[in-house]
């Protein structure tokens, strides 16, 4: 499999025929932003972000770890597989155990649309309840963003087409 397909491992193969097809015609750009055709998100500050997914976790998960801090972090690489992270910190404060929760996003998001923001938000905040990425997780997801896994295959497709041909597209 060539490598720029790397992102779409573990999907069918008649799903990466496809791919691969309207990569190979130059075709999956255009077929990305007609399908996103509101373009990006207008969330760009870390406030703006912080705001974002304080307002989902209050909506989704109410009873959750409070959140410490939220923010766009350019160290985080598609590369590392990563494209957002929960950090959860326990330390000694006194005589008591201290847990911080914070969610860090890559930078890639500030340029997406708003369906690939969310659900990038909606998997770390998943991480509140279910660290593990098992059934529960995903439904969890599912339930905050019920077309979670299309953004996802979505985004996959968009980072398939960043990579080869390295165009943004919004």
């Amino acid at each position: 499999m060539p490598d720029t397909m790397k992102y779409l491992t573990g999907y069918p193969e008649s799903l990466l025929a496809q791919a691969r097809t309207l990569l190979d015609q130059g075709k999956l750009g255009p077929a990305l932003r007609a399908r996103y055709p509101a373009g990006a998100h207008a969330v760009r500050t870390d406030k703006a972000l912080y705001d974002y997914v304080v307002d989902l976790k209050n909506t989704y998960i109410r009873n959750g770890a409070p959140l410490s801090k939220i923010a766009f972090d350019s160290k985080i690489h598609v590369i590392q597989h990563a494209l957002g992270q929960h950090t959860f910190i326990s330390r000694v404060q006194g005589g008591k155990l201290k847990a911080k929760h914070e969610i860090r996003v890559a930078t890639l998001f500030k340029a997406v649309p708003q369906e690939f923001l969310k659900m990038i938000t909606v998997h770390e905040l998943a991480h509140l309840k279910e660290k593990d990425h098992n059934k529960a997780f995903y439904n969890l997801c599912r339930l905050m963003e019920p077309q979670y896994h299309q953004y996802e295959f979505d985004l996959r497709l968009y980072l398939t087409h960043l990579e080869a041909t390295g165009d943004s597209l919004w």
